[in-house]
């Protein structure tokens, strides 16, 4: 485990982030990269925790909170749509209307004891379908790149301890989300989570045509030991969700979100992180790939939740991702770039047990563009609800925080008084 301290200089061209280790943590703030995932924290002088999940290649929201209840979700859904609650292998119950992924059983436990609130066709304020665009508008909060994130400027709003570092990045990067002004604390681990088999399948259909790298990439692979998982193919042992209490899960987010939650408990600790979980760009295939990327959301918010022990009662956890996906599937079994999809909000500190959503169809007519999910909740709303209700930050001053956000007003309610 390496710890070092350093200030981040952001650079809208190459996001390079100097680092040096000559100085010492001197902080308790941290950040973690490992594989796919990452980790950065903060520390405000408040009891109040606020986590942010980067669900990063777009979450597709109508199947992690199924609409069943909507009259033309199965048609329009295919082979995406699952059975309704009480079926075996069916959704998770939400009340009636929309029903919860099976692999997200940690979050419905959590929504059953009122610690979850599901929010429905949101969407951020932007309307690009790249995910490099719509990633950098998500994090810097404005409707361009900007040289820091909304995450990092709300942070310098919140009262700090003398001589105490705001923030801190983990690995060779921070996520934009948390890059800015504010000085930035970092940790890096010693070891980075080993490549899975699904990586090593998508590098083998990437390559399996060409004559020459073809057959070395299979030849490789198989030495590698991942004959069986890596090289049947999208309907083979690779493309299977595997539960997290099995051998073979990729636990790194999980272990991510335990080392948060234990750094965020601690008393003189910090107090805001984000998380990045990649995974979530199911252009195929994407029944069995969206199974695999729930069951590590789930993991983490429960390794989460168990970390911060009796901090979870103050703590508001935010899962976002770039855009949702198609309302219809196409014809590899997956969904597309979209528009309107999911966030998740959970945590002790979070008046959940409830979807909200100004639902708005999925009939004809009712799509946005004719093809995805209509938009009705704009992301920043939500995003100023926690802000203020949860961390306490002055409304007018998220402007500073949002830049040109003044028409999103705040979305109460989403705090437990």
């Amino acid at each position: 485990m390496n710890l070092f301290r350093t200030g981040l200089c952001p650079d809208a061209a190459s996001g390079g982030l100097p680092l040096s280790r000559r100085q010492a943590l001197l902080g308790l703030t941290a950040a973690v990269t490992l594989g796919r995932t990452s980790l950065a924290l903060a520390a405000p002088v408040t009891e109040q925790r606020f986590v942010v999940i980067l669900l990063r290649g777009a979450l597709d929201g109508l199947s992690a909170v199924q609409p069943y209840g909507d009259p033309d979700f199965a048609r329009i859904r295919g082979e995406l749509a699952l059975s309704g609650p009480g079926a075996q292998g069916g959704l998770l119950d939400l009340g009636g209307m929309y029903g919860l992924h099976p692999s997200l059983p940690n979050v419905h436990t959590m929504y059953q004891a009122g610690d979850a609130l599901l929010l429905h066709a949101v969407a951020g304020h932007y309307r690009s379908r790249s995910h490099f665009e719509a990633q950098d508008c998500l994090e810097s909060g404005a409707d361009e790149r900007l040289n820091s994130g909304w995450l990092n400027r709300a942070v310098l709003m919140m009262p700090t301890r003398t001589g105490q570092d705001i923030a801190l990045s983990v690995g060779l990067s921070a996520p934009l989300l948390l890059r800015g002004p504010a000085t930035v604390q970092a940790w890096a681990p010693d070891h980075f989570a080993q490549p899975t088999p699904d990586l090593y399948q998508r590098l083998l259909s990437i390559s399996l045509r060409d004559p020459v790298i073809g057959p070395a990439m299979r030849e490789g692979i198989k030495q590698r030991g991942f004959d069986a998982a890596a090289l049947a193919g999208p309907a083979g042992p690779s493309s299977q969700a595997i539960p997290p209490n099995q051998p073979g899960h990729d636990r790194s987010f999980e272990v991510l979100a335990a080392t948060a939650g234990r750094l965020l408990a601690q008393p003189d600790g910090p107090r805001v992180a984000a998380l990045e979980l990649g995974g979530w760009d199911t252009h195929a295939g994407q029944a069995r790939r969206l199974e695999i990327a729930l069951w590590q959301l789930d993991a983490g918010l429960a390794a989460l939740k168990s970390a911060l022990g009796a901090s979870w009662r103050s703590t508001a956890v935010l899962a976002v991702t770039e855009f949702g996906r198609t309302a219809a599937v196409n014809g590899t079994g997956g969904t597309d770039h979209g528009t309107g999809g999911v966030a998740l909000l959970c945590g002790g500190a979070v008046a959940g047990g409830k979807v909200r959503a100004d639902w708005p169809g999925l009939g004809q007519g009712r799509l946005f563009e004719n093809r995805d999910l209509a938009p009705t909740t704009d992301l920043r709303s939500v995003i100023k609800g926690v802000l203020i209700d949860h961390m306490g930050l002055p409304g007018p001053g998220l402007e500073q925080v949002l830049p040109g956000s003044l028409e999103a007003q705040k979305m109460g309610g989403l705090i437990r008084a």
